[in-house]
Parts: C-alpha cells; sequence; structure tokens
C-alpha cells in the first residue's frame, strides 16, 4: 500500500496498513456504534468485534482506522487483509498472538477451507490466552459464512457484532469531499454530483477516480470543476 505503517518485525510477513484511512476520514453516518466501539482499541478490556457489510460501506477503511488507533495508544497492530493472500498457508497467521491486536479482514475468504478455518480458531485461541484482541471483518455474519468448523462459528457468534449500513448518495459526497480535502483539493458539489451521475457509485472505483483526477490537477494547475472533470473522465487511462 502507499502511505503505511508496519507492525512487529519479528513476525514472518511485514503487515501493513494504509494510514490515510484512519477514523478522521470515515464518514460515520448511519455507522456510530460501530466507530465508537472501534475507537476503544487498545483500552484495557475492550471488546473483540466482528463487523460485517456488502462491498463499499468502509469495512476495511474501519478495519486500518482500528489498527492506527492501536499504534496511537502504544499498542502493536496487524492487518491481514485475507482477500490479498489467494495462494497463501495458513501459516499466514503463526506468531500473531505475539501482538495487542489481529485484525482479520475478508473472513469470507476462507469458508469452506478446512485448513484456514482451524487456524483462524486456534489463533483466537491463542490471543485469547495471551490476553490480546481480535476484530474480524466480513461480508456478511458469522451464521452466513458458510464454515464448515461449528467451532469457529460459536466463536464469532460470540464477539460483538456490527451491520454496517451501505452509503447513500449523501453520504458518497461527504466521503469524496473529504477525501478531496485529504488530497488538498476542493470538489464543489456539483463536480461530485457528476462523477456519481456517470461514474459506478463503488466507493473504491469513485476514490480511484479521485486519485486520478488529483494527478490530473496537479499536472495541469487546473481545480476539479465540471468541465475539468469531463475531459479527464473522457481520456483514455494512463498506461
Amino acid at each position: 500500500m502507499t502511505d503505511s505503517a508496519s507492525t512487529s518485525p519479528q513476525l514472518a510477513l511485514d503487515f501493513r496498513w494504509d494510514t490515510r484511512a484512519d477514523f478522521a476520514s470515515f464518514v460515520a453516518d448511519g455507522n456510530t456504534e460501530a466507530v465508537s466501539a472501534l475507537r476503544t482499541v487498545g483500552v484495557p478490556a475492550s471488546p473483540w468485534m466482528y463487523v460485517w457489510g456488502q462491498p463499499g460501506t468502509g469495512k476495511s477503511h474501519l478495519m486500518q482506522a482500528a489498527c492506527g488507533e492501536a499504534g496511537r495508544t502504544g499498542a502493536t497492530a496487524v492487518y491481514v487483509p485475507l482477500a490479498d493472500y489467494p495462494r497463501a498457508t495458513p501459516d499466514l497467521l503463526e506468531g500473531l498472538e505475539r501482538v495487542t491486536l489481529v485484525v482479520l479482514d475478508d473472513l469470507h475468504c476462507i469458508a469452506g477451507k478446512a485448513a484456514w478455518e482451524e487456524a483462524v480458531f486456534h489463533l483466537h485461541n491463542r490471543l485469547r490466552d495471551a490476553g490480546g484482541q481480535l476484530i474480524v471483518a466480513a461480508a456478511v455474519g458469522p451464521d452466513s459464512l458458510g464454515l464448515g468448523l461449528a467451532d469457529l462459528v460459536s466463536r464469532l457468534q460470540a464477539l460483538l457484532q456490527f451491520r454496517l449500513s451501505p452509503p447513500d448518495d449523501a453520504r458518497r459526497r461527504q466521503i469524496l469531499s473529504r477525501a478531496a480535502g485529504q488530497r488538498g483539493l476542493a470538489l464543489p458539489q456539483a463536480s461530485a454530483d457528476y462523477l456519481l451521475r456517470h461514474e459506478a457509485r463503488d466507493l473504491r472505483h469513485l476514490l480511484a477516480w479521485l486519485d486520478r483526477l488529483d494527478a490530473a490537477s496537479l499536472q495541469s494547475g487546473r481545480r476539479l470543476t465540471v468541465p475539468f472533470i469531463k475531459t479527464i473522465l473522457g481520456a483514455p487511462p494512463p498506461a
């Protein structure tokens, strides 16, 4: 990832997360309870959590924000986006109990893979014995994951659960405006509306376009007006 923070150098892999994905840049409308709970990471007796929602609800953003928050409290953290390791073996999870907070993103990716389910189950137990904390994110709730290991299902069901609500267009505008501000850009409402009308509403897609507009604005010295955005949307993607 781009701007990132690493975790313990003693781990087999140097897990990293995008430090731009913090709580300040997350629009919490409709999800304030989940955000409030995740902000408590690193605090003694902070609950173990299971966060779920469809793509575009901000799960990965919040998971990385939780890691950053833990780091600010002096705790150690690892962020493991399981979707990014399709060819990895369950050994990926070995030794993670040595850090304070383990965040497993995209847990749905391991459903039906017996060795992986066993590995997550044993990581849960090792973290519990070590006094650490586990936060899990997935596309669906624990009952709908399709896990074959009943003991793992029961462990996940016992976690504090939050279902994230999908963003509407008003929230998408807020997210785009806030993300533009992080990049030192002003995104007028008319420009945000134009993007929402002419591009897919998936937030990853929209934020990727914002990165492209950022680069084009920096190169040309132009603001993110509707005419400027039209020219960029109509141009072929960079090679």
